[in-house]
């Protein structure tokens, strides 16, 4: 479930940053770029269900068949009532393995997300007022990259959010559909609360 945003749960996104510092000072290659993301969540009857992030991103190329990836995305929501206004904003650290490197790539991808939303009354009469709530999670998923040139790449990549393992019900809407690994999925309990597209171009200095 959310829980009230309390400062410490920055701890572990600053945790993350600490410990990518080093490898991205150290990158053989360093990426900026920017990137749009199409995320579905697990409940269908929420606004949020279906929603467009834009964002950005750093991607340092650590070896040839390693990357690291530091992104922020961003979306902002007004109720068709006028009476509040909702900020989302998910940072992710991951993981990229790119088993064969070459002009077109196919990489794995894995790591841990940190998800903030804010919602605010706008309304002079609204009793709402403003409340904070945060979650971690982990994420994981499949992703191309083609190279546009020495310095700079396109990629596209589909990710699951807010993994589990060991989960209470791995039949829930939440499960992921992965076919003919049901036997596992229910021996593992591997579970998700959503799952998004990203795409974007990053250039390499």
């Amino acid at each position: 479930m959310d829980r009230v945003f309390r400062p410490r749960v920055l701890a572990g996104p600053l945790a993350v940053l600490c410990l990518l510092i080093p490898s991205l000072a150290a990158a053989q290659s360093l990426g900026l770029g920017v990137r749009g993301a199409f995320v579905r969540g697990d409940d269908a009857a929420s606004d949020t269900a279906r929603a467009f992030y834009y964002g950005a991103l750093i991607r340092a190329r650590t070896s040839p068949k390693t990357a690291l990836e530091l992104a922020i995305d961003y979306r902002k929501t007004t109720d068709q009532a006028l009476t509040q206004r909702t900020r989302d904003i998910p940072i992710q650290a991951s993981l990229l393995l790119y088993p064969i490197r070459s002009a077109v790539s196919v990489y794995l991808l894995g790591g841990a997300g940190w998800y903030h939303q804010r919602i605010e009354a706008i309304a002079p009469l609204s009793a709402t007022g403003t409340t904070s709530t945060s979650r971690m999670g982990y994420h994981a998923g499949l992703g191309g990259e083609l190279e546009l040139g020495r310095h700079a790449a396109l990629h596209v990549d589909y990710r699951y959010t807010m993994i589990h393992l060991g989960g209470s019900d791995s039949g829930s809407p939440g499960a992921v559909p992965v076919p003919g690994t049901t036997s596992v999925q229910e021996k593992l309990k591997f579970s998700h609360q959503g799952s998004m597209w990203t795409t974007g171009v990053t250039v390499y200095f």
